[in-house]
């Protein structure tokens, strides 16, 4: 468990009525990351991710593009530490 961490992002741009959650969502669960993705109310978009740290960057990486229609200007990361709190990932509300 030693390599296993947690990370709270907030990612800025046009992340919103981009299909952002549902892709991160896709992405997570492809590369085996759990946590859930939110839409924030001033436009933002806000994950965590908890997972081994390889496959927690691989996630961190794609926010940094998002999907197709997203235009990602940055992305806010906050380490935590890992509580193995979640059984999957999740898209919240």
């Amino acid at each position: 468990m030693a390599d296993n961490v947690r990370i709270h992002a907030i990612i800025y741009g046009r992340v919103q009525g981009v299909w952002f959650r549902m892709e991160t969502k896709r992405v997570a669960d492809r590369i085996g990351v759990n946590g859930w993705v939110r839409n924030r109310p001033e436009g933002t978009v806000e994950a965590v991710f908890e997972g081994a740290k390889a496959k927690v960057d691989a996630v961190l990486d794609w926010c940094r593009q998002g999907p197709r229609l997203a235009k990602v200007d940055k992305v806010d990361v906050t380490w935590q530490p890992f509580e193995d709190a979640f059984e999957n990932f999740e898209v919240t509300y």
